[in-house]
C-alpha cells in the first residue's frame, strides 16, 4: 500500500473543506492520495498556533506542502514570500488551487524531494514531515534544513511522541537550539534555530 509521498494513480475524489485560523477563514480543497483529506488536522493546526508569527520574517519555505495549508495559512497571515514544495504532484495542483482560492499571491508552488530543488535561503522552514515516508526521509527534512536557513533562520516542526518526537529532539540537539513551543496530545511542536 503506498501513501501521500509517493505519485499513485489513484481516482480523485475533490473536496471543499474550511478552517478559521488566527480570526482567518480559509478553504482548502483536498483530495485522495494527500495527507489530512479531511481538513486540517491536529499537528498542522497546533504547530498553525504555536508559530510566533514575529519570527518568520519574510522568506520561507513550506517543506512537504501538502495541499498547502501552513505556507497559504502563514503567508496570508504574515504577507511574507512562502515556496511550497512537495514531491506529490496531485498536493502540488491542490496547493495551486488553494493559493487562488484564499487569494494569497505571495506563494511559488514547485516539486522537490526534499531540497533536491531548493537553492534559497530561508528565514524560517516550516514541515508537518511525513512520518510514513520513513525515518531516513523525516531525517533529511530536519536535518538539512540548517543548508537553507539564514544565519538565525528557524525551523518549525511538528511531530507526534509516538512517532519518535524524543528520540529526534536529541538529534536535534546535536545541530540546532532547541525550543519545544508546544506539547498536546502527543503531539510535540519544536522550534529550531541555528
Amino acid at each position: 500500500m503506498g501513501h501521500y509521498f509517493t505519485n499513485e494513480n489513484l481516482p480523485s475524489n475533490i473536496r471543499k473543506t474550511e478552517c478559521f485560523v488566527k480570526s482567518h477563514k480559509f478553504v482548502f480543497y483536498t483530495d485522495n492520495g494527500v495527507f489530512s483529506k479531511d481538513g486540517l488536522d491536529f499537528g498542522s493546526r497546533l504547530l498553525l498556533d504555536a508559530i510566533p508569527l514575529e519570527e518568520v520574517g519574510d522568506k520561507i519555505l513550506d517543506m512537504g506542502c501538502g495541499y498547502g495549508v501552513l505556507g497559504i495559512v502563514i503567508g496570508k497571515i504574515t504577507g511574507a514570500y512562502v515556496d511550497m514544495v512537495d514531491v506529490n504532484l496531485r498536493a502540488l495542483h491542490l496547493t495551486k488551487r488553494n493559493g487562488i482560492e484564499n487569494k494569497v499571491d505571495n506563494i511559488n508552488v514547485f516539486e522537490s524531494n526534499c531540497y533536491e530543488n531548493i537553492n534559497d535561503k530561508y528565514s524560517t522552514i516550516i514541515t508537518n514531515p511525513p512520518i510514513r515516508a520513513g525515518k531516513h526521509i523525516v531525517y533529511d527534512i530536519v536535518m538539512n534544513a540548517k543548508d537553507h536557513l539564514i544565519d538565525g533562520g528557524n525551523l518549525f516542526i511538528v511531530i507526534r511522541k509516538e512517532q519518535g518526537a524524543k528520540s529526534l529532539i536529541i538529534d536535534l540537539k546535536k545541530i540546532y537550539t532547541i525550543d519545544i513551543l508546544e506539547k498536546k496530545k502527543g503531539f510535540y511542536i519544536i522550534k529550531c534555530q541555528i
